[in-house]
């Protein structure tokens, strides 16, 4: 059946030998009565119920347990109270004798004499065929506020930018990683200097 967008009203409907049912219910026809829920108010008793019994066997347990019988003190003067004294105020009582151990002992240490490297330290920072390659990473270094050497050996097509010589590892360390956190080189060996 085609709507009717028109009118926009509700066709009617079709019945067999009924009347068509209007939005307030049928004419000649008594309103019915609203059903009440059976099933929730069984439920709510039954809940009820159990809860009820669950306090009443709590509170016959309380009741039938006998209260300890304490025994009738004689008359006797009342004792002094002693005086109330405040836990914070009071010295804690030490319970360890290691504080006394540690106060009176002691330690002696063996240091050995420190030996100095006689050999310098150097530090290879990169190794290129063009000299150009060479040049740029010297350049690099020097940004960085570090001298850097360009060596070629003759016979060898190899050019090697070098740091140094250093005095002591640490300094060449300290150099190492100043480089590669500028990013400046990603890594660099360090060796005794042979002279």
């Amino acid at each position: 059946m085609a709507k009717d967008y028109v009118r926009r009203t509700k066709p009617k409907a079709k019945s067999k030998g009924r009347a068509a049912s209007t939005k307030g219910g049928a004419r000649g026809r008594a309103p019915q009565p609203s059903r009440i829920p059976v099933l929730p108010i069984i439920l709510l008793i039954m809940v009820a119920g159990a809860l009820g019994y669950l306090i009443y066997i709590v509170k016959g347990a309380a009741d039938g347990r006998q209260p300890a019988v304490t025994p009738v003190a004689t008359q006797t003067a009342p004792a002094k109270k002693p005086p109330v004294v405040n836990p914070i105020d009071q010295k804690p009582i030490e319970k360890w004798t290691y504080i006394e151990q540690l106060e009176n002992k002691e330690v002696v240490v063996h240091v050995p004499e420190a030996t100095e490297s006689t050999r310098p330290y150097l530090m290879q920072c990169g190794s290129f065929r063009s000299a150009a390659q060479a040049e740029q990473l010297k350049a690099k270094i020097a940004f960085q506020g570090l001298v850097a050497q360009t060596r070629h050996k003759s016979g060898s097509s190899w050019h090697r930018v070098i740091l140094g010589p250093y005095d002591s590892k640490r300094l060449a360390e300290q150099h190492k990683h100043k480089l590669i956190k500028a990013k400046a080189v990603s890594d660099c060996a360090i060796w005794f200097w042979e002279g």
